[in-house]
């Protein structure tokens, strides 16, 4: 963590928002570097889930990351969440009841509303690179034709032949991508309340989503998965993430000073 001018301050990291106005104590450690106790500090029937800390700025190494993860996970397990952006931190326990909890009850009753009894579901589809550019030769005639004319030919006299059959592959794929992501997303919809897509990464990354689903919903949603698995083969890669916390449709952002 890279320390700020208000080291050593007795600050509050906060994690999450729920709804509870029962002081509650989480088996999870804290991020300071001595771990500590997490807890809910509460006002106006919502607690927000905290520890101690001093007033730093946490960088996003792994360990800092996975305990943030694992503490909302935790309270995800006994009740409904709203995250909260990693490496927050109030100066005071006053601070998180009075310009958090008190101050924005009525944005928090709205969230609660959208993400109670939903899940977040995320999925990502990769194509098999071998399949991919398979296909974008079979289904491009221009392509194969100046593929097919470099055969042979010297990297010396055919360098802007092949810079223009990389900037053709490269549009075809981002087509391909494109027609094939929206088709997924139309197999998904109807099964989530919310979709988000997120931004893909690499030429084999088709789809990257996040689906916000009702909870009895949650097990029709993994069979379409599966189903969908098993009708690509090896023609796809599906990673799919179940029961996450809805980071990609809640984002609460806090400035103390507003």
């Amino acid at each position: 963590m890279n320390v700020s001018d208000d080291q050593g301050r007795e600050g509050r990291y906060v994690y999450c928002i729920i709804r509870d106005s029962e002081p509650r104590e989480f088996s999870s450690c804290g991020i300071a570097e001595d771990g500590g106790p997490v807890y809910t500090l509460s006002s106006g029937g919502y607690g927000a889930v905290v520890s101690d800390s001093a007033v730093v700025e946490y960088w996003r190494t792994r360990r800092n990351m996975i305990v943030h993860t694992q503490v909302q996970e935790e309270v995800m397990r006994e009740c409904p969440i709203l995250p909260v952006r990693f490496g927050t931190i109030a100066p005071d326990a006053d601070s998180v009841r009075h310009k958090l909890l008190d101050r924005r009850c009525g944005e928090f009753d709205a969230l609660f509303a959208e993400v109670e009894d939903r899940v977040e579901l995320g999925l990502k589809v990769f194509w098999d690179e071998h399949t991919l550019f398979a296909e974008i030769v079979a289904d491009n005639p221009r392509i194969r034709q100046l593929r097919d004319s470099l055969a042979g030919v010297a990297e010396n006299r055919s360098h802007y032949d092949r810079i223009r059959l990389g900037e053709m592959v490269a549009d075809a794929v981002n087509a391909k991508r494109e027609a094939e992501s929206e088709q997924l997303m139309d197999h998904f919809r109807p099964l989530a309340y919310k979709t988000k897509t997120n931004s893909t990464l690499g030429d084999r990354m088709v789809l990257n989503a996040a689906f916000l689903v009702d909870r009895y919903r949650e097990l029709d949603f993994d069979r379409a998965v599966r189903e969908l698995d098993s009708e690509q083969g090896s023609r796809l890669t599906l990673k799919y993430v179940g029961a996450a916390p809805p980071y990609n449709f809640v984002n609460i952002v806090v400035s103390w000073d507003g």
